[in-house]
Formats: structure tokens, sequence, C-alpha cells
């Protein structure tokens, strides 16, 4: 699948309205659904470490990242848990439960401190029954993660572990779901190796065999990418 990249990223913190007008769906917006959208946005802190949303959570907002790093999770009743993506500054995410309209099935929590623009579900609601440039947008949304997802199970089945990893440190860069990535991922290995599906031992190994190909530095508190088109080519 061919994708449109952005002439820039974003810079790594914005305001609301910086957000809107960066964003794809916004200046296809009517002005009057441009007014109500930037009346009723409101900014919510999320702490490192803590949740913006639980699984089980009745959803009641659509998201999108202004600042930081969030990632989105499933801990099972044992405590093992899932890393299903990161959500980098320019993501917005939700829309698929409050489509459902059902309880959220996964966590969203932040890696580090971190700012979320926050829009209520009644304005999401007459948003989805009104503008329908807003509907193809989430149609381009839901297909972009499903063709990621539908990469990754086969991934996981097919691509040895040096490649899983390198999908994973791509796929932070997608064009589309995570427009304002920084090349500097302040990210654990343990979080990779999450992304991955790999064991902690099996990413860490990866991770050095990639630097040692020029296409990353393993730094203290995070991982560079030095090399993007070649880390997307490492994959194909």
């Amino acid at each position: 699948m061919q994708h449109t990249r952005p002439s820039q990223r974003p810079p790594a913190s914005l305001s609301i309205p910086e957000l809107l007008q960066r964003s794809v769906w916004f200046p296809g917006l009517d002005a009057a659904a441009q007014a109500r959208v930037l009346e009723d946005m409101r900014e919510q802190p999320v702490a490192a470490g803590a949740a913006l949303c639980r699984r089980g959570d009745t959803p009641l907002h659509w998201y999108g990242t202004l600042e930081g790093l969030l990632k989105w999770s499933m801990t099972s009743n044992d405590g093992r848990s899932v890393t299903f993506g990161g959500l980098s500054v320019g993501s917005w995410f939700g829309e698929g439960t409050l489509l459902r309209a059902m309880p959220r099935s996964a966590d969203i929590i932040a890696l580090r401190d971190s700012r979320v623009a926050v829009l209520p579900l009644d304005t999401f609601q007459w948003l989805h029954r009104t503008q329908m440039s807003f509907n193809h947008f989430l149609l381009n949304q839901i297909n972009e993660r499903l063709h990621w997802f539908m990469g990754n199970y086969a991934a996981h089945r097919l691509l040895d572990a040096d490649s899983q990893v390198a999908r994973a440190l791509a796929g932070l860069f997608h064009p589309w779901l995570h427009p304002g990535s920084d090349v500097h991922l302040q990210t654990s290995q343990e979080e990779i190796a999450n992304l991955s599906g790999l064991s902690r031992q099996r990413c860490n190994a990866a991770l050095n065999r990639l630097r040692e190909a020029g296409l990353l530095r393993i730094e203290y508190g995070g991982i560079t990418v030095v090399d993007l088109e070649g880390l997307r080519r490492f994959v194909e």
C-alpha cells in the first residue's frame, strides 16, 4: 500500500488549534463544524505511567496526541501484557470503540508525561452524522489500522526476529497513524519487545544487529532511528 508522506513532521508539542490544522480531517469540515470542534475540544494532561483510559471503561471521548507518547496495550489477569502500538504526536485514536459503542477493550497508558486533546462523544457522533469528509477520514483511519495489524499477524509468522523488530520501529513512523513521531524514540527496549511480540532477550539481540547495520543508535533513555528508509526497506 502506498502512502503520501507529509513534507515535514509536526513539532514535539502542539496546541489544540495547531493539531487540528495539521490533521487530515479538520480542514475538510465546514465552518460550523470547525467552530464546534474548537469550542468542544479540551486538553488533558497524562502523567508518565498513568492511564488515559482503562479496559472496561465506557467510551466517552475521541483523542488526539498533543505531546508525549502513549501506548495501546492489554494486560491479562495474571499480569502478562501485550502492546499493540504507540500513539505519538499527531495520532488520533479511540474511534473504533466509539463506533462500536462497547466498553474499551484495552488500556491507553502514558510512557512519559503527555498531553491529549479530548473531543466529547456527542461531538464525535454529530461529526459522524453530518460531515462526509469526516467519515472518509474514519474509513481511511480504520483501513490503515487493519492493514497494519494484518501485517503484524503475518510478520509474527513469516519474519525473523530482526525483521520483526525493524517493522515494529518503522511502524512508529507510519505516515497516517503516527505523523508526528520524532527520530528519537523515548521508549524502553522492553516496550520495543512488546511491540515486536518477542522476548526482551531476543529483541535486544535484534536491536544490536540493527545498530551494527547502521539503522539506529541505542542510547540512554531511548532509541534514535538513523536510517528510516533503510529500516522500512529491511522488512519489504
